[in-house]
């Protein structure tokens, strides 16, 4: 379904299992509406890749991934040539006798198509959400590769020419502002930071996520986070982890989030061991005593 309202998409992305507040509603509203890019910033674990997962979700369309990295290129993240068929499609014609034209290799029968040509060639009704994932841990030149498709919902395959969406993805974009991102990206994009929530959203999203735990085991897990988050830790928790924990204090059936149930979870929750003596270290607090 396409949203007709903020509040109706709202209602959507709850029912799939994302609570989000009036600003970030708006912005995806938006991005739907408008059929303009939008760049999701925050820091790791605040559910900006949740966001769109959960955006396809709601509007029972495609979720197309493609997730960045240091030395992606355009061919991965666009089509390759699928190099077995065109071996096999040159054997079968010289057992013919027949000749190949290079044109004839290079066609849309022996092209594989990687996300972003997924997303493009996606037929509808429907539009998919594209999803380019932390864009920020790619290089420079995969970014400026980007502002084409970002602009003009459109591709270029060398071989083939240009292939403009046949219905426009709604694309979102996240970074964990590794880097800073060029100005040409953002001006083609939407923009929302997701700030980390607040103690009650966090345990109201830990009920919404972890079905069965119990509500008192949502708020302590979600003010133990709060408070561990003001430890200075290199890696703060962030709502995925709380989910986590409260996840495994769940499958462990604990009556208590107290010393004991939180030294043999810890592992959940943080993930470095810097961060684990810490919280140990300050236990008391952790568990609010």
């Amino acid at each position: 379904m396409t949203p007709e309202t903020v509040g109706d998409l709202a209602e959507s992305l709850g029912a799939a299992g994302y609570l989000t507040d009036d600003a970030l509603a708006t912005a995806l509203f938006l991005a739907v509406r408008m059929r303009q890019p939008i760049l999701l910033e925050g820091e790791p674990g605040v559910g900006k890749t949740q966001a769109a997962k959960s955006l396809a979700a709601a509007m029972d369309t495609p979720l197309i991934r493609l997730q960045c990295y240091e030395g992606l290129s355009s061919t991965e993240a666009l089509y390759e040539w699928n190099y077995p068929r065109q071996l096999l499609g040159i054997r079968l014609a010289e057992s013919r006798g027949e000749a190949l034209a290079e044109a004839d290799l290079f066609a849309d029968d022996y092209l594989l198509a990687r996300p972003l040509l997924a997303a493009i060639s996606h037929p509808g009704p429907r539009p998919a959400v594209l999803l380019i994932d932390e864009v920020d841990r790619a290089d420079d030149e995969f970014e400026a590769f980007l502002l084409e498709l970002l602009a003009e919902s459109t591709v270029t395959i060398p071989e083939l020419g240009t292939r403009r969406a046949v219905v426009p993805p709604v694309v979102v974009l996240t970074s964990n502002r590794t880097r800073e991102l060029h100005d040409a990206l953002k001006r083609r994009c939407l923009y929302h930071w997701i700030a980390h929530p607040g103690v009650e959203q966090v345990a109201a999203i830990i009920r919404l996520r972890v079905p069965g735990a119990d509500e008192w085991l949502a708020a302590r897990v979600a003010r133990a986070v709060g408070r561990m988050r003001g430890f200075g830790l290199a890696k703060p928790p962030g709502v995925a982890e709380a989910i986590s924990w409260a996840s495994a204090l769940h499958v462990l059936g604990a009556s208590a989030v107290d010393g004991p149930a939180v030294r043999r979870t810890l592992s959940a929750v943080l993930k470095y061991e810097e961060d684990r003596a810490v919280a140990v270290e300050r236990l008391a607090e952790v568990v609010g005593e």
